[in-house]
Protein backbone atom coordinates (compact mmCIF):
# COMPACT_ATOMS: atom_id res chain seq x y z
CA UNK A 1 0.00 0.00 0.00
CA UNK A 2 2.83 2.38 0.85
CA UNK A 3 4.50 1.68 -2.49
CA UNK A 4 1.26 2.31 -4.38
CA UNK A 5 0.68 5.56 -2.48
CA UNK A 6 4.26 6.64 -3.19
CA UNK A 7 3.78 6.02 -6.93
CA UNK A 8 0.49 7.95 -6.90
CA UNK A 9 2.12 10.86 -5.08
CA UNK A 10 4.97 10.88 -7.61
CA UNK A 11 2.46 10.85 -10.45
CA UNK A 12 0.54 13.79 -8.98
CA UNK A 13 3.76 15.77 -8.55
CA UNK A 14 4.81 14.99 -12.13
CA UNK A 15 1.43 16.01 -13.55
CA UNK A 16 1.47 19.31 -11.63
CA UNK A 17 4.97 20.05 -12.92
CA UNK A 18 4.17 19.12 -16.52
CA UNK A 19 0.97 21.20 -16.57
CA UNK A 20 2.92 24.48 -16.54
CA UNK A 21 0.77 26.42 -14.10
CA UNK A 22 2.13 29.96 -13.50
CA UNK A 23 1.00 30.00 -9.85
CA UNK A 24 -0.33 27.70 -7.11
CA UNK A 25 -3.97 28.77 -6.98
CA UNK A 26 -6.53 26.59 -5.20
CA UNK A 27 -10.30 26.31 -4.86
CA UNK A 28 -10.16 26.48 -1.04
CA UNK A 29 -9.45 30.21 -0.99
CA UNK A 30 -11.48 31.14 -4.08
CA UNK A 31 -14.07 33.92 -3.83
CA UNK A 32 -17.14 32.95 -5.90
CA UNK A 33 -18.90 36.30 -5.49
CA UNK A 34 -18.17 37.50 -9.06
CA UNK A 35 -19.06 34.19 -10.76
CA UNK A 36 -22.36 33.79 -12.63
CA UNK A 37 -23.04 30.17 -13.57
CA UNK A 38 -25.40 29.16 -16.41
CA UNK A 39 -29.00 28.61 -15.32
CA UNK A 40 -28.82 24.87 -16.04
CA UNK A 41 -25.42 24.27 -14.43
CA UNK A 42 -24.47 24.55 -10.79
CA UNK A 43 -21.12 25.39 -9.25
CA UNK A 44 -20.83 21.78 -8.05
CA UNK A 45 -20.73 20.63 -11.68
CA UNK A 46 -17.65 22.74 -12.21
CA UNK A 47 -15.88 21.92 -8.95
CA UNK A 48 -16.46 18.19 -9.40
CA UNK A 49 -14.68 18.35 -12.80
CA UNK A 50 -17.64 16.51 -14.30
CA UNK A 51 -17.18 18.50 -17.53
CA UNK A 52 -14.05 16.44 -18.23
CA UNK A 53 -16.16 13.31 -18.68
CA UNK A 54 -18.15 14.77 -21.62
CA UNK A 55 -15.73 16.07 -22.55
CA UNK A 56 -17.14 19.59 -22.44
CA UNK A 57 -15.48 22.97 -22.94
CA UNK A 58 -15.75 25.89 -20.52
CA UNK A 59 -15.52 29.56 -21.52
CA UNK A 60 -14.77 31.90 -18.62
CA UNK A 61 -15.76 35.36 -19.83
CA UNK A 62 -15.40 38.69 -18.04
CA UNK A 63 -13.24 41.77 -17.48
CA UNK A 64 -9.63 41.49 -16.28
CA UNK A 65 -8.98 40.84 -12.62
CA UNK A 66 -12.28 39.13 -11.81
CA UNK A 67 -10.84 35.68 -11.01
CA UNK A 68 -10.93 33.77 -14.30
CA UNK A 69 -7.31 32.66 -14.34
CA UNK A 70 -7.35 31.81 -10.62
CA UNK A 71 -10.34 29.51 -11.13
CA UNK A 72 -8.91 27.89 -14.26
CA UNK A 73 -5.61 27.14 -12.48
CA UNK A 74 -7.38 25.83 -9.37
CA UNK A 75 -9.52 23.46 -11.44
CA UNK A 76 -6.47 22.31 -13.38
CA UNK A 77 -4.49 21.62 -10.20
CA UNK A 78 -7.39 19.65 -8.75
CA UNK A 79 -7.53 17.60 -11.95
CA UNK A 80 -3.79 16.85 -11.71
CA UNK A 81 -4.20 15.64 -8.13
CA UNK A 82 -6.89 13.27 -9.43
CA UNK A 83 -4.45 11.86 -11.99
CA UNK A 84 -5.73 13.87 -14.97
CA UNK A 85 -3.08 15.24 -17.37
CA UNK A 86 -3.48 19.01 -17.85
CA UNK A 87 -1.70 21.63 -19.95
CA UNK A 88 -1.85 25.35 -19.15
CA UNK A 89 -0.95 27.98 -21.76
CA UNK A 90 -1.61 31.63 -22.34
CA UNK A 91 -3.11 32.02 -25.82
CA UNK A 92 -0.09 34.04 -26.97
CA UNK A 93 2.34 31.51 -25.42
CA UNK A 94 0.61 28.57 -27.10
CA UNK A 95 0.64 30.27 -30.50
CA UNK A 96 4.35 31.10 -30.15
CA UNK A 97 5.06 27.52 -29.12
CA UNK A 98 3.19 26.16 -32.15
CA UNK A 99 4.85 28.60 -34.54
CA UNK A 100 8.29 27.67 -33.23
CA UNK A 101 7.54 23.94 -33.47
CA UNK A 102 6.28 24.41 -37.04
CA UNK A 103 9.43 26.32 -38.02
CA UNK A 104 11.63 23.61 -36.51
CA UNK A 105 9.68 20.80 -38.18
CA UNK A 106 8.40 19.53 -34.82
CA UNK A 107 4.72 20.50 -35.08
CA UNK A 108 3.44 16.90 -35.09
CA UNK A 109 5.39 16.15 -31.93
CA UNK A 110 4.06 19.29 -30.22
CA UNK A 111 0.46 18.48 -31.18
CA UNK A 112 0.90 14.94 -29.90
CA UNK A 113 2.14 16.27 -26.56
CA UNK A 114 -0.88 18.58 -26.28
CA UNK A 115 -3.19 15.70 -27.22
CA UNK A 116 -2.06 13.71 -24.17
CA UNK A 117 -3.82 16.17 -21.85
CA UNK A 118 -7.47 15.60 -20.95
CA UNK A 119 -7.79 19.27 -19.97
CA UNK A 120 -6.25 22.21 -21.85
CA UNK A 121 -6.36 25.69 -20.35
CA UNK A 122 -5.99 28.55 -22.85
CA UNK A 123 -5.64 31.70 -20.76
CA UNK A 124 -6.04 35.34 -21.83
CA UNK A 125 -7.58 34.68 -25.23
CA UNK A 126 -8.09 38.04 -26.90
CA UNK A 127 -5.45 40.01 -25.02
CA UNK A 128 -3.08 39.72 -28.00
CA UNK A 129 -4.24 39.50 -31.65
CA UNK A 130 -3.27 36.30 -33.46
CA UNK A 131 -1.98 36.37 -37.02
CA UNK A 132 -3.23 34.13 -39.82
CA UNK A 133 -0.67 31.35 -39.36
CA UNK A 134 -1.08 31.41 -35.59
CA UNK A 135 -4.85 31.19 -35.98
CA UNK A 136 -4.52 28.20 -38.28
CA UNK A 137 -2.28 26.38 -35.80
CA UNK A 138 -4.55 27.19 -32.84
CA UNK A 139 -7.52 25.98 -34.88
CA UNK A 140 -5.68 22.69 -35.32
CA UNK A 141 -5.41 22.31 -31.53
CA UNK A 142 -9.13 23.07 -31.10
CA UNK A 143 -10.08 20.65 -33.90
CA UNK A 144 -7.93 17.87 -32.43
CA UNK A 145 -9.49 18.45 -29.00
CA UNK A 146 -13.09 18.46 -30.27
CA UNK A 147 -15.03 15.67 -28.50
CA UNK A 148 -11.74 14.27 -27.17
CA UNK A 149 -10.44 16.84 -24.65
CA UNK A 150 -11.87 19.66 -22.55
CA UNK A 151 -10.65 23.18 -23.30
CA UNK A 152 -11.03 25.86 -20.65
CA UNK A 153 -10.76 29.36 -22.13
CA UNK A 154 -10.40 32.57 -20.15
CA UNK A 155 -11.22 35.67 -22.17
CA UNK A 156 -12.45 39.25 -21.92
CA UNK A 157 -13.83 39.16 -25.48
CA UNK A 158 -17.39 38.08 -26.32
CA UNK A 159 -17.86 35.57 -29.13
CA UNK A 160 -18.87 38.42 -31.45
CA UNK A 161 -15.34 39.83 -31.11
CA UNK A 162 -13.40 36.59 -31.67
CA UNK A 163 -13.19 37.37 -35.38
CA UNK A 164 -10.95 40.36 -34.53
CA UNK A 165 -8.78 38.19 -32.28
CA UNK A 166 -8.16 35.56 -34.93
CA UNK A 167 -8.04 38.02 -37.82
CA UNK A 168 -10.34 35.72 -39.78
CA UNK A 169 -14.11 35.64 -39.16
CA UNK A 170 -14.44 32.20 -40.76
CA UNK A 171 -11.73 30.72 -38.56
CA UNK A 172 -13.31 32.30 -35.49
CA UNK A 173 -16.75 30.99 -36.47
CA UNK A 174 -15.39 27.46 -36.84
CA UNK A 175 -13.72 27.60 -33.40
CA UNK A 176 -16.86 29.05 -31.77
CA UNK A 177 -19.00 26.38 -33.44
CA UNK A 178 -16.94 23.59 -31.89
CA UNK A 179 -16.78 25.34 -28.52
CA UNK A 180 -20.50 25.98 -28.07
CA UNK A 181 -21.52 22.49 -29.24
CA UNK A 182 -20.21 20.84 -26.06
CA UNK A 183 -19.46 23.92 -24.00
CA UNK A 184 -20.75 26.26 -21.32
CA UNK A 185 -20.05 29.90 -20.59
CA UNK A 186 -19.39 31.22 -17.09
CA UNK A 187 -19.61 34.98 -16.67
CA UNK A 188 -17.46 37.00 -14.29
CA UNK A 189 -18.51 40.42 -13.02
CA UNK A 190 -17.33 43.06 -10.60
CA UNK A 191 -14.23 45.16 -10.05
CA UNK A 192 -10.71 43.97 -10.72
CA UNK A 193 -9.25 42.30 -7.62
CA UNK A 194 -5.83 43.69 -8.50
CA UNK A 195 -7.18 47.23 -8.78
CA UNK A 196 -9.15 47.15 -5.53
CA UNK A 197 -6.16 45.67 -3.65
CA UNK A 198 -3.47 47.75 -5.37
CA UNK A 199 -0.72 49.49 -3.42
CA UNK A 200 -0.95 52.35 -5.93
CA UNK A 201 -4.23 54.16 -5.22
Amino acid sequence: NAEIESREASKRTRLLRQAGFPAAKELDDYDWENVRMPADWQRSGLESLGFLDGPEDVVMFGPPGTGKTHLAIALGRKACRQGVPVRFYTAAGLVMRLLRANTEGKLDRELQAIAKARMIVIDELGYVPIDEEGSRLLFQVVTNAYEAQSIVYTTNIEFSGWGRVFGDPNMAAAIIDRTVHHGRMIRFEGESYRRTHALMQ
